[in-house]
């Protein structure tokens, strides 16, 4: 039997994560780079992505692999944030070689912030640059309101009033040489569950905001068609592991890991959410695809668990220690 033991996210070497934010203007993003390019498949599900360059995870198209991919806040405004880290990764010679320069591949997917702080404040070229630097120079990633968390709230079906403060969160297994890791921002129209009991750890706060109700339970009791939910919700991932699969089967990976937010998160995938998964590839151990998946999946609830865990109450939404 094999015996896996929890280590940071961060012992993934060869996956270096740079974290910026605003905290006035509750906004950020986590930028994980990888100098040597990743293999990288992606799987999105919620009905309102925010994101760039994704279809380059298609494993129709030929490139094989990325050198970036960039969680951002500032929904499609954010995604600007991708040329600063292409901007620093071309100046370090860090790219696709096409003779007159090399071109960084980054692929970015945001979540909707704007309600947080100041609404006009998103992630730039400058952030995203200065992120990208922080991940090669001084790797700064850590779980709570940081980076892509920084504006990320869930349980928003009645509107902010009632939501609660999230975060950035994150987890890892290690078994032999074989490691497998996650980083989720959780920034969910629905609520969050602890996936080991089934408690309701964070979501749909009551009108007096002392104590939860479930999102799902709001939403059935009315049948009434709802022409426009509002997109302001996403979570976001990157499932990272030394294991060795192709992009095709890393698409599958990402696939399976979406597990792990039907586990913890109600409800998901709604089409007022930009549900995403990126599962990237940065080594040569072998291990079975499926096996992974499952994996996945569980590294991806704890991370969720651990990011509304970690959150700080701020901007007048509490947070799950403030309950």
């Amino acid at each position: 039997m094999n015996t896996y033991t929890e280590i940071p996210v961060t012992q993934i070497e060869q996956v270096r994560i740079g974290q910026v934010e605003n905290p006035q203007a509750g906004t950020g993003c986590t930028v994980f780079v990888c100098p040597e390019g990743m293999r990288a498949g992606v799987d999105v599900r919620g009905g309102g992505p925010a994101s760039r360059e994704t279809q380059l995870l298609n494993p129709l198209m030929s490139a094989q692999v990325i050198h970036a991919i960039t969680l951002g806040g500032g929904s499609a405004f954010g995604l600007g944030a991708a040329t600063g880290v292409m901007n620093y990764l071309e100046a370090h010679r860090i790219g696709l070689e096409v003779g007159v320069t090399r071109v960084p591949l980054v692929a970015q997917s945001d979540i909707f912030d704007l309600t947080v702080g100041d609404p006009h404040v998103r992630p730039d070229e400058g952030m995203g640059y200065l992120a990208a630097r922080m991940a090669m120079e001084s790797p700064n990633y850590r779980d709570g309101n940081y980076g892509a968390g920084c504006g990320a709230t869930v349980g928003k079906i009645c509107g902010m009033e009632t939501c609660m403060k999230s975060g950035i969160g994150s987890f890892a297994l290690q078994s032999g040489q074989l490691k497998i890791g996650a980083v989720v921002v959780v920034n969910a129209l629905g609520d969050v569950y602890d996936w080991k009991n089934g408690r309701q750890i964070a979501g749909l706060l009551t009108e007096d905001r002392k104590a939860l109700r479930s999102t799902e339970e709001y939403m059935k009791g009315s049948l009434k068609v709802v022409e426009n939910r509002f997109t302001g919700n996403t979570t976001l991932a990157v499932v990272m592991t030394n294991a060795y699969f192709s992009k095709s089967q890393l698409c599958k990976i990402a696939g399976l890991a979406h597990d792990g937010y039907a586990r913890s998160i109600r409800p998901v995938h709604t089409s007022a959410d930009g549900d995403s998964i990126y599962a990237v590839s940065v080594g040569d151990v072998q291990a079975d695809q499926d096996v992974i998946g499952i994996l996945a999946a569980e590294v991806i609830s704890e991370a969720i668990t651990r990011a509304v865990s970690s959150a700080e109450g701020a901007y007048g939404y509490p947070a799950l220690r403030d309950l």
